[in-house]
């Protein structure tokens, strides 16, 4: 109801019918929510009572039973009790799924739980093939790991000092010195590196941070699924097999934003990236591993558009930022792709675990336009309150 019911009456319901039952949806999506933002509850209490009289407008009085009704009193529920999540059933009838997998004697439930149940980070599922991959994705991967490790984060600022002292005409060139960085910063921080071990001050350079330098193996371990921090991740080819989808991801990123190929001056700050796994790698840097994805990302200039109702339609054709694939596996979030009935070619909607606010009710009406009187039931009276 949360999110799979406003995509499934997308392309079946007139706008006004499925406009009113989006906004009962949206209201359920935002009480549920892990985090509730306490001064905006009285502003969903009147949205939600809103929802309803549109509610009462395109449906038959036996529809407003008593569990429609109590509705209105969610809300207050809320203050009083907290988010919905700590008190509704669903965990705990989860967790006694889960419970009941570890039975092994039925007849004695209390013996037959394994001693140790050993719950790992991380670690493939199946479908594991070891091969040369090539050199440039692998230095495309390897760069990603670097750059989202907190120990060369410092040899990083270094790094692009020396560019600018090195090219000082291109030093306002923030997108000329990013690429220059791209390329020349895997061997720059081997030597450099390999500098400090043979110097004096090779106790400064930790173990991992030398094996990090070195670089990973050029064979690489690829695998069809991958179980991460609880969350289990597929390649687009394994979810193609199974009726399952666990190859969609998203990733909020602080990055580079440019409005063209010419954009000399662009900016930094949050963008979202979603995206379809293709591969997914474990780096092999001989005393330990990490985990990556190669995406195939969606355009964010032409693929990407969010409907009036907040949700993000994502056309999987347009693919972009080709040269920067590659992800860390414990950075993305899984989200789940529906065809969207309203477009032609490969356009999904993207369902996000993420909270939805109801729509403004001040616009809602310019969204739906005029209401047509044959929208609205008959056979009743109804009063008009302005």
């Amino acid at each position: 109801m949360q999110q799979l019911l406003p995509v499934a009456i997308r392309s079946v319901l007139e706008k006004p019918t499925r406009y009113a039952i989006t906004r009962f949806c949206f209201f359920f999506n935002a009480i549920c929510a892990k985090t509730v933002d306490v001064s905006k509850l009285d502003k969903l209490e009147e949205d939600v009572v809103v929802t309803l009289c549109l509610l009462e407008k395109y449906f038959p009085p036996s529809f407003f039973d008593i569990m429609v009704h109590l509705v209105v009193h969610l809300v207050r529920e809320v203050r009083l009790c907290g988010p919905v999540y700590f008190r509704w059933m669903y965990p705990f009838e989860r967790y006694m799924k889960v419970l009941k997998g570890y039975v092994q004697n039925r007849a004695r439930p209390e013996v037959g739980v394994p001693s140790s149940q050993k719950m790992g980070v991380s670690k493939p599922s199946s479908g594991c093939t070891i091969s040369l991959v090539d050199r440039d994705l692998l230095n495309q991967a390897h760069l990603y790991v670097l750059e989202n490790t907190e120990e060369v984060l410092a040899y990083i600022e270094e790094h692009m000092i020396h560019i600018e002292t090195t090219y000082p005409k291109f030093r306002k060139r923030t997108k000329w010195l990013q690429d220059k960085h791209n390329s020349t910063f895997i061997q720059w921080l081997h030597f450099k590196v390999q500098s400090e071990l043979n110097g004096e001050e090779h106790n400064g350079v930790s173990e991992n941070l030398r094996w990090l330098a070195a670089g990973p193996s050029m064979a690489v371990p690829s695998y069809r699924s991958y179980l991460i921090n609880g969350v289990k991740f597929n390649t687009k080819a394994q979810d193609d097999v199974p009726t399952i989808q666990n190859s969609g991801v998203y990733l909020l990123a602080h990055t580079m934003q440019v409005a063209s190929a010419k954009d000399k001056n662009p900016i930094v700050s949050n963008m979202g990236f979603y995206g379809v796994i293709q591969e997914i790698w474990d780096l092999d840097y001989h005393k330990f591993r990490i985990p990556v994805l190669r995406c195939d990302w969606v355009d964010n200039t032409s693929g990407l558009v969010v409907d009036e109702l907040g949700f993000t339609l994502v056309d999987l054709s347009k693919i972009g930022h080709r040269n920067d694939q590659f992800v860390m596996a414990s950075q993305v979030k899984q989200v789940f792709y529906v065809d969207n009935s309203m477009h032609r070619g490969d356009t999904r909607i993207e369902c996000e675990p993420f909270t939805r606010g109801i729509p403004n009710v001040d616009t809602f009406d310019d969204l739906v336009g005029e209401f047509g009187n044959e929208n609205i039931r008959a056979g009743c009276e109804d009063i008009w309150i302005d």
